[in-house]
């Protein structure tokens, strides 16, 4: 009797096929196969990659042709050939926000979360698998724009006093921190749509927070401004990519240092409401 059901128990087990365990790495090529399944993700990285490259070429002719008509604005002849070239970076961010709250925020208007979250009981590693793939994702898209911008615009400024290469002090170090401000954007996106659950209301918080804010400061004191302004996370991620500095502004580092706190902060917010609520 013993041998019979020791057999009918193997036959069961074998029916019933492998076992599966939750991983990581199995979270994250989830997430890796659900973020390039979507048409959005296809066109929303193209645009970014567009403003980048094709902003960046305006600029640079635009600014070469100022300079041989010899009608060209003060503050514009001042630019170089680094912050000529990073001109698009305020439209890719939009892209790439945006992007990143559709990955979280489109889940929750399709109720398709819930099947995800019944895979991944544990759900955080659901957040993190997310922003990080994207969070890479759009790293690559952006270094590979800032860098093919500024090798356009290269061409276009060659013989101006804009005119510099890769080998000037700062420059690689500007496109590098382009790259990884339009990330840590990207990032925020996400943990806003996971927050939210809402796309309308993801993006409208993503635009508030890159254009309307600062654009608000402009109306306060110059004191405040001065002192709020620096710390808005669109003026932190400029400084990673400003090629110069002053005193109203934060050092690269500092400003990535801020940024990596705007990010973490949206991050925990939606940790906590992913945590608490449900789906």
């Amino acid at each position: 009797m013993s041998t019979l059901t020791a057999t009918a128990a193997a036959r069961r087990a074998a029916s019933a096929g492998p076992e599966y365990r939750v991983t990581g790495r199995r979270v994250l090529r989830s997430e890796w196969a659900k973020l390039w399944s979507l048409r959005s993700t296809w066109i929303t990285l193209g645009l970014a990659l567009l403003f980048l490259v094709v902003f960046g070429l305006i600029a640079s002719v635009r600014y070469r042709s100022g300079m041989n008509s010899g009608r060209i604005d003060p503050g514009f002849a001042r630019q170089s050939a680094v912050s000529l070239s990073l001109f698009g970076t305020n439209f890719a961010q939009l892209a790439l926000g945006v992007l990143g709250v559709l990955a979280t925020a489109g889940e929750y208007s399709t109720g398709t979360i819930r099947s995800t979250l019944a895979a991944v009981p544990r759900r955080l590693p659901v957040l993190w698998s997310k922003a990080a793939v994207f969070g890479l994702v759009a790293l690559v898209v952006g270094t590979a724009g800032a860098f093919a911008a500024f090798l356009a615009g290269h061409r276009v400024l060659a013989t101006t006093p804009a005119a510099m290469d890769l080998s000037h002090d700062g420059a690689v170090r500007s496109l590098l921190g382009a790259g990884l401000y339009l990330a840590l954007v990207a990032v925020i996106g996400t943990a806003v749509g996971a927050l939210l659950r809402s796309i309308a209301g993801g993006i409208s918080v993503l635009v508030a927070a890159l254009l309307l804010i600062p654009g608000l400061t402009t109306l306060l004191p110059s004191s405040w401004k001065d002192t709020i302004g620096p710390y808005l996370p669109g003026d932190a991620g400029a400084s990673m990519y400003a090629l110069t500095h002053d005193s109203t502004t934060l050092s690269p580092l500092a400003g990535g240092l801020v940024l990596l706190g705007w990010t973490a902060l949206a991050l925990a917010g939606a940790a906590y409401r992913l945590k608490r609520a449900d789906a």
